[in-house]
């Protein structure tokens, strides 16, 4: 990060600029230009390879007209070919008239990348319907998916279900016939953390 400039009148705005580079370090680079002198003032985290003292060319900030506080997001590419997406802030002085311009740019090609392999790896295209000798049988499936069924069915999720949602719960996966696999009462009663005494207690109840 370059070295403040003399000027008090923008101390403040070079501490933010030097806080929003170090809070998104280091994707992120905030760029402030003196609308006075027309001339990039402070860098924090250079990405573009600009250098303080540079032409701002923004003379058209300095209109009494201009109304815009906020400007953006947009995109533009920066030296490297990465996409950098940007928004950049009117400041202005005591008496409402601008002052500074704060621009910060934050570079998106990691996150871009990122999402392109999320969406290669999670991609449908490559998944087979379950194979029927495989998961015939698979009653560890049937209970899951009945029992995310019933929930959203309720807007209810496991960390909610108290002693009666269980127990109901218990007693609607009997109808479906869950219980039939072996094991199947451990099963039920590991994923609605409950004991297995309790899942049997449920059930024979219905014998009774």
């Amino acid at each position: 990060m370059n070295a403040p400039q003399a000027d008090p009148a923008l101390d403040n705005f070079r501490t933010i600029a030097d806080a929003i580079a170090t809070l998104f370090y280091p994707h992120a680079e905030v760029v402030l230009h003196d609308l006075r002198t027309q001339r990039v003032d402070y860098i924090a985290n250079n990405l573009s390879k600009r250098e303080v003292g540079n032409d701002s060319s923004l003379e058209d900030m300095l209109s009494e007209d201009v109304s815009e506080r906020n400007i953006g997001p947009y995109e533009k590419l920066n030296w490297d070919g990465q996409k950098i997406r940007s928004l950049s802030s009117v400041l202005r002085d005591a008496d409402g008239h601008p002052l500074a311009v704060l621009c910060i740019n934050l570079n998106i090609s990691l996150f871009e990348n990122a999402k392109a392999a999320l969406d290669l790896f999670l991609s449908p295209s490559k998944l087979i319907a379950q194979p029927d000798s495989l998961f015939r049988d698979d009653w560890q499936e049937r209970i899951n998916t009945f029992l995310h069924a019933w929930m959203r069915e309720r807007q209810l999720s496991l960390n909610l279900l108290n002693r009666d949602h269980k127990r109901e719960l218990v007693l609607a996966l009997h109808a479906e016939g869950a219980f039939k696999g072996k094991s199947a009462s451990n099963y039920v009663a590991n994923v609605l953390n409950m004991g297995r005494a309790t899942v049997y207690k449920h059930l024979k109840e219905l014998k009774g």
